[in-house]
């Protein structure tokens, strides 16, 4: 069953910038990894599923709920992770949590403690003097501590050390496996390989593949046959090199990366801004 459904979206912004005719859907209990350099269109995508942007034209919805017109219903189901995380950085990180709890009316107290200790974090000091990463952080945690069915994430790791990264991406996992419906986009292509069933890459508006990880792997798939003189050769060449041999033909099977099938459908080029 699709939770999130996008049906041909376009927002047009000039210029080339904006979305076009964007299609895709994630199923429940899935992740969905959502690629793409920036301005590549990954923000305003998930900005018309918050309910922040009406669409100019197509749907998106959400459980059944149209995500312009039933905004408040929508995200009251949601955990979301903004790819500019605003705070007011008069708080301290103890009452945003509180503010957001409250204005949720959701949520446990031990679900929250577990994620600050999870993610070593002291949400006492006033946000405006926590680093990038604390408030990367305390954004993580406000998302996740009421427990929500659908997840959309939007850059989640981004400030985040190795080591926080690493803990992210196990708390994604543990989320997969209790049925969560999770849409992440990331530029980070080992999470999104460690977590996502299926991918979507999007470039300059548009969609150019969504397919699994396995099957966009196999479609990117190269195999090389090398002729030797004799089978001897053939044979040494093919341990050497992980080959399947067939008299002095070997073949070789090479493949990709996540991060190599990206760059190939973008040609090698880093940002479409």
């Amino acid at each position: 069953m699709s939770v999130i459904k996008i049906e041909s979206l376009v927002r047009d912004y000039g210029n080339g910038k904006g979305v076009f005719d964007v299609s895709f859907h994630v199923n429940q209990g899935e992740a969905f990894g959502f690629l793409g350099p920036n301005g590549a269109g990954k923000t305003t995508t998930i900005r018309h599923l918050m309910g922040f942007l009406k669409p100019e034209s197509g749907t998106c919805t959400i459980n059944g709920l149209d995500c312009w017109s039933e905004r408040d219903k929508v995200q009251a189901r949601l955990g979301y992770i903004p790819g500019e995380i605003s705070f007011f950085d008069d708080m301290s990180g103890t009452e945003f949590l509180r503010f957001i709890t409250e204005y949720r009316k959701v949520g446990t107290q031990s679900r929250k403690e577990e994620l600050l200790e999870r993610f070593e974090l002291d949400p006492g000091s006033k946000i405006k003097k926590m680093s990038k990463g604390m408030k990367q952080k305390l954004g993580i945690i406000a998302a996740f501590m009421h427990d929500p069915d659908i997840l959309i994430l939007d850059e989640p790791t981004s400030g985040l050390d190795p080591l926080m990264q690493n803990r992210f991406v196990n708390l994604v996992a543990e989320e997969k496996k209790h049925g969560k419906t999770i849409l992440m986009s990331s530029h980070m292509f080992e999470e999104v390989e460690r977590t996502c069933d299926r991918i979507g890459i999007i470039r300059k508006g548009r969609m150019t593949a969504v397919d699994s990880a396995a099957t966009l792997r196999e479609r990117h798939t190269r195999r090389y046959t090398v002729t030797l003189e004799n089978e001897t050769d053939a044979k040494a060449f093919a341990t050497d090199f992980g080959g399947i041999c067939n008299g002095t033909n070997v073949t070789v099977t090479t493949k990709q990366s996540l991060e190599e099938i990206f760059m190939n459908y973008y040609g090698g080029e880093k940002n479409d801004e």
